[in-house]
């Protein structure tokens, strides 16, 4: 691993940290300062737990949605009171370092969401060491044309994703949507606590079930790949919403910042916001809220852009 870093010392703060501290940056439990790191995790499931059970229990819902051929080519719908055709939905990505989490502890915003008339999607992928990186894309990306394929009256799809579920919402900038047989009505991307340049995470722990090259951090590295050859806005009136929690590392706040700073350069609509008082698992977690900051942002965004100007 040291080879990779040799020779670009002076390029990033990544490459000049210790491979101990390196670890720390990219360990977000270890920055949960209110319930420390075995505390912050199992909340976090157990909250995700509940708050899936709770909405199976009482939305209306599609579950275990096939979006493609292969076993884990699976989406949760969960519908509003009030269904129509043309509902806005939410897509939700989750995280865990692609090699964990799941769709069936995931759904943290449904109940505040369609209580206000918005479809949430809560979208499976193939998490390591199943699935590579290239796998997980594709697999997002046909799940989010399956959507529009079988809502084509949809008022907006808005792709939320945390941690490496932000990275794999962000792939979907670099997508041709005309190879996958229908382009998406796409209106809004909420990242939250994401990772957009993977070159760290091959120096790291979480690399080991990936098993990740240069090559492949460098092709499945939104920043890399839209710096490298820019690409312009599907729709320049898109919202772009770069979110981190205070809490968050460092490395983190770096990574979120660096990307949105690259998005605005590259003409998107592009906002930074940083949520106070929240760790890398309160800033999602809280979604089960209504009154919640985040749950607010992504209702003003998706009413506002589903109403026009």
């Amino acid at each position: 691993m040291d080879a990779l870093r040799e020779g670009r010392q002076g390029e990033a703060p990544w490459k000049k940290m210790s491979e101990e501290e390196l670890e720390k940056q990219y360990s977000p439990s270890r920055w949960a300062v209110r319930l420390g790191a075995e505390e912050a995790m199992r909340t976090f499931s157990e909250i995700g737990n509940e708050a899936t059970k709770r909405a199976r229990a009482t939305r209306r819902s599609l579950l275990d949605v096939p979006y493609g051929d292969g076993e884990g080519d699976k989406l949760d719908i969960y519908f509003p009171d009030l269904v129509s055709e043309a509902l806005p939905f939410l897509v939700f990505i989750y995280g865990g370092f692609w090699q964990s989490g799941s769709k069936d502890e995931s759904a943290y915003m449904v109940e505040p969401l369609t209580a206000q008339g918005v479809a949430v999607a809560i979208v499976a992928y193939d998490i390591a060491p199943k699935g590579t990186l290239d796998h997980m894309v594709d697999q997002v990306t046909r799940s989010i044309s399956f959507l529009q394929q079988q809502y084509p009256c949809n008022e907006g799809i808005y792709l939320c994703g945390h941690s490496a579920g932000a990275h794999l919402a962000a792939m979907m900038l670099l997508v041709n949507w005309t190879k996958h047989g229908a382009t998406p009505n796409l209106k809004g991307f909420f990242l939250v606590s994401g990772v957009y340049n993977l070159e760290p995470i091959l120096h790291t722990y979480v690399n080991a079930p990936l098993l990740m090259v240069l090559e492949d951090a460098r092709r499945n590295s939104p920043q890399l790949c839209l710096e490298v050859t820019p690409t312009q806005p599907m729709d320049p009136a898109c919202p772009m919403l770069v979110i981190v929690g205070q809490h968050d590392s460092p490395e983190f706040h770096r990574q979120s910042r660096e990307f949105y700073q690259m998005l605005r350069r590259g003409g998107w609509r592009a906002s930074f916001r940083e949520l106070h008082d929240v760790d890398h698992f309160e800033i999602i977690w809280k979604l089960t809220q209504k009154d919640y900051v985040l749950t607010q942002i992504i209702l003003k965004t998706i009413f506002q852009e589903s109403n026009g100007p």
